[in-house]
């Protein structure tokens, strides 16, 4: 099937915004498809109980319905690192727990997105990082480049990680989070000759949640 596993930069910097219009993007080409969060850190009272506000934004974005138990496995709390966030709600991600899930979901769907959690190495146990759970699924990555000061050395460390990891870069995406950034083209520039990888999308700085607007390539 057609899937990519998404990351960032650093933790808000758009991961949930390129994910829902990927999967809007893939909707017009696929009749099945379907966002994953496995790990969320930081709940919302809803109507129905706590939530995750990115789970409920992929699932907006989907045109398949699941169990909640499969597209965000582990809901945790607090807004914090998961394994702190984890530790505090008295639990453990279990990694081979989280692939199962991904598995699973895929049995319903044509293409499916799964979001990590912050950046690429950000920690879900004392052991484990949101790396080894890309590399356990084993997913083409997607990394998302917020545009402020620092983020030249965040993205070639994050694209040296991600193949070090034995994956694929298949694309990233420029979103511009600071609006008064200096030479936000020139970064983008050098990005698009170091990264190895193709530019996807980039993104003007909006505070809009239509996610179906953003344009954005298939991988």
């Amino acid at each position: 099937m057609n899937a990519w596993f998404v990351t960032g930069t650093d933790t808000g910097v758009g991961k949930t915004l390129v994910s829902c219009a990927l999967l809007h993007a893939l909707a017009r080409r696929h009749p099945r498809v379907v966002g994953m969060k496995p790990v969320s850190a930081g709940l919302v009272q809803t109507p129905d109980g706590w939530d995750s506000e990115d789970a409920i934004a992929l699932r907006a974005a989907s045109t398949v319905r699941v169990p909640p138990a499969l597209d965000n496995p582990v809901r945790l709390p607090d807004p914090l690192s998961p394994h702190i966030a984890a530790e505090r709600a008295g639990t453990r991600i279990d990694i081979d727990h989280l692939v199962a899930c991904q598995r699973a979901l895929a049995q319903h769907a044509d293409a499916m997105v799964v979001e990590g959690a912050g950046g690429f190495l950000v920690p879900l146990s004392p052991e484990h990082t949101g790396a080894d759970l890309a590399q356990a699924m084993g997913l083409p990555v997607l990394l998302v480049v917020g545009l402020r000061l620092g983020c030249l050395n965040h993205a070639l460390l994050s694209a040296e990680a991600i193949r070090a990891r034995g994956l694929t870069l298949a694309g990233w995406v420029a979103n511009r989070i600071d609006p008064a950034m200096a030479a936000a083209n020139d970064n983008i520039a050098f990005l698009r000759q170091r990264l190895g990888a193709r530019l996807l999308a980039d993104i003007a700085h909006c505070t809009a949640t239509d996610f179906r607007a953003v344009p954005i390539e298939l991988p």
